[in-house]
């Protein structure tokens, strides 16, 4: 990875600045995959809320793991699917530290499907932003929990067989219905408009954090232009279209508490 310089040329002044916590490498990241976007969106809420150094980051299995080169916060790594779990151990025993965890769909909805829902259901104070790119990722394409009926990967050379092997989770949903949920949110950041709400969203996850109201994730609508054979505009515009129209974008469930927090 490099270095990413900036610099200002002489009498221009500066509209939008580079947040500090989001670290200066370039990204890793596959063209036209949004993880980058989100971790500046993250970094860009801990500047605005100033808890940078007051934050701890749990990243588990899978590309999401590699959020800790970007964010320039405290990190563990946790064992795949586990990240509500350590995440719940982190808060208990420092509860006023920021904690979060970073998902993506095949890690928090298959193997961490029990963690999260009961860290949910206990109302643990901890904040949880997932990505939903319906594939897994950094194995090789294989069908996800989330992958849409019909869609073809490489473990589903003819399209997922909903009759064979189950129909695509609804993470959101499922939480939603949790007591313990203070603010449950589907997003998107395929576009300029999505990509705003999204932040919106993740700050008043965090936000709902910091004043102890409950457990709140944010499921951001991504994509893998890689595995899904696009380029990064045709991923984007299949994103939209696809998951978007499978996964609607909406807040399932928002406390009055939770609503009345400025953001």
């Amino acid at each position: 990875m490099t270095l990413i310089k900036t610099e200002i040329p002489e009498g221009m002044e500066p509209i939008y600045s580079y947040p500090e916590s989001l670290t200066r490498l370039s990204t890793h990241y596959c063209p036209g995959c949004v993880h980058g976007i989100v971790h500046r969106l993250i970094a860009e809420v801990l500047d605005e809320l100033g808890v940078r150094e007051n934050t701890i980051g749990v990243a588990p299995v899978g590309c999401s793991v590699l959020i800790y080169n970007y964010i320039n916060t405290d990190f563990v790594g946790a064992s795949h699917g586990r990240a509500p779990a350590m995440a719940t151990g982190i808060k208990r025993i420092y509860p006023d530290k920021v904690v979060f965890t970073y998902q993506g769909d095949g890690d928090i909805a298959a193997i961490g499907t029990a963690e999260i829902i009961h860290a949910a259901n206990r109302g643990e104070l901890i904040t949880t932003v997932a990505i939903n790119n319906a594939i897994y990722g950094m194995t090789g394409g294989q069908m996800a929990p989330t992958t849409l009926p019909g869609m073809v990967t490489t473990s589903t050379p003819t399209g997922r067989d909903c009759a064979v092997a189950g129909y695509p989770v609804k993470l959101s949903e499922i939480l939603a219905q949790t007591a313990g949920a203070v603010y449950i949110t589907r997003e998107s950041a395929t576009d300029i408009v999505g990509i705003r709400k999204t932040k919106k969203a993740i700050k008043r996850a965090f936000l709902a954090q910091i004043h102890g109201l409950g457990f709140a994730c944010v499921e951001v609508l991504a994509t893998c232009p890689t595995n899904w054979n696009l380029d990064p505009w045709e991923a984007m515009q299949w994103s939209r279209e696809h998951l978007g129209g499978f996964y609607p974008v909406e807040t399932f469930k928002m406390t009055d508490e939770v609503k009345a927090l400025k953001v």
